[in-house]
């Protein structure tokens, strides 16, 4: 296969990337006391060493009451976190490779006496955290406006300590795909409705998020049709619902789109073989990073139709040589732009050298332990 399109430069905005890798964002929940510390700080460095682009942080929560919902996960404010970032920031960029911290907010993922106050009860748009299904309590506007401003005082941090950009998340079912579901959405007000309703709450956190970066920082927006409470839900069932929802977050000032799918090679639609980030730049001429099992030889997460049970897949190998090269073929016809990499490169920390170099043999094969741990 050839690979030489994975390691051409890019740019996104001014910002110019040595190649088209990008490590995925994984929570990893290793870290104690809601800060980077050194075993972190190093779990990120090794990435950039082994040949990376562009790093894209694990889930760090924003400053808002209620926007953790897991233990020893990262935050993005306080005094001890962002001083690790900024570490994390300038040691990446000492080997050349460009770093987002992602800004998270779980909303009715929220589990029940999380950090870092116990008695904080889970937000959403509408008090469910799937479809008939209760938690937590229905955001008023002041909830609203303050979550807002949660993600701006942490793009102002990013701007702060130099990072190259951010990623606002916006997939997976947490706080702002809650709000661009219908299944989760219920609301009457502004905020609710039909998808450019729904899509309102995202379009003013990037307007907010925009107006506190510097002028050339990067923000990515992660989205993704499925979700963890529904893997067959959709957002959008044809590329002109997918308009309706993109354009105003186009608007609003999404420079990339970060496209999730739980595997790359399959079409978003029925009338193209194109996946989800080959649709979203066809729609929106915005660069796009495509994700979904790359490098893996089977899907990681897989529910039981009938119990709904979620459960994880004991993956032993790690390279499907076809889906890379069915990877790189789309790459080169420009369907996406960047490729990203997640357990993949938790098994190989220097997966972009080895592929560039075209040591397949050496790829270690992914285990599911590493999951919890920092290697």
């Amino acid at each position: 296969m050839s690979t030489e399109k994975l390691f051409q430069p890019t740019n996104i905005r001014s910002l110019e990337l040595r190649n088209r890798v990008v490590m995925a964002p994984m929570t990893r929940q290793l870290s104690p006391g809601n800060f980077p510390n050194e075993d972190v700080i190093e779990y990120y460095v090794r990435r950039a060493e082994g040949g990376t682009g562009l790093i894209i942080s694990e889930g760090t929560c924003v400053d808002h009451p209620a926007s953790n919902g897991y233990p020893d996960v990262p935050y993005f404010y306080g005094e001890k976190a962002l001083k690790g970032w900024k570490v994390i920031t300038e040691k990446i960029h000492q080997h050349g490779c460009a770093f987002f911290p992602q800004l998270w907010h779980v909303g009715a993922m929220r589990e029940t006496g999380s950090q870092p106050d116990p008695k904080i009860e889970a937000v959403s748009p509408s008090g469910l955290i799937a479809p008939g299904v209760r938690h937590g309590r229905t955001m008023t506007l002041k909830d609203i406006e303050d979550v807002i401003g949660a993600f701006g005082r942490a793009a102002r941090s990013a701007a702060d300590i130099e990072t190259d950009g951010v990623e606002i998340h916006g997939a997976h079912g947490y706080l702002i795909d809650q709000f661009f579901w219908e299944g989760s959405n219920h609301r009457m007000d502004k905020y609710g409705g039909g998808l450019v309703e729904r899509s309102r709450f995202a379009s003013e956190i990037i307007t907010e998020v925009r107006r506190n970066l510097n002028v050339e920082q990067v923000l990515s927006f992660r989205m993704s049709q499925w979700k963890q409470q529904e893997f067959q839900a959709r957002l959008a069932q044809s590329p002109k619902e997918l308009e309706a929802l993109l354009m105003p977050l186009v608007s609003a000032g999404v420079d990339v789109f970060h496209c999730s799918t739980r595997r790359f090679w399959e079409p978003e639609f029925e009338e193209s073989d194109l996946n989800l980030a080959g649709w979203v730049k066809k729609i929106t001429g915005k660069p796009t990073i495509t994700v979904g099992s790359v490098g893996l030889d089977a899907a990681y997460i897989e529910s039981d139709k009938k119990t709904g049970v979620v459960q994880i897949e004991d993956l032993t190998e790690v390279a499907n040589f076809q889906s890379l090269d069915r990877l790189t073929e789309r790459l080169s016809r420009e369907e996406f732009d960047l490729v990203a990499v997640g357990r993949a490169m938790l098994a190989n920390p220097d997966w972009a050298n080895k592929v560039k170099q075209k040591r397949f043999n050496d790829l270690r094969p992914f285990q599911k332990s590493e999951l919890g741990e920092l290697l």
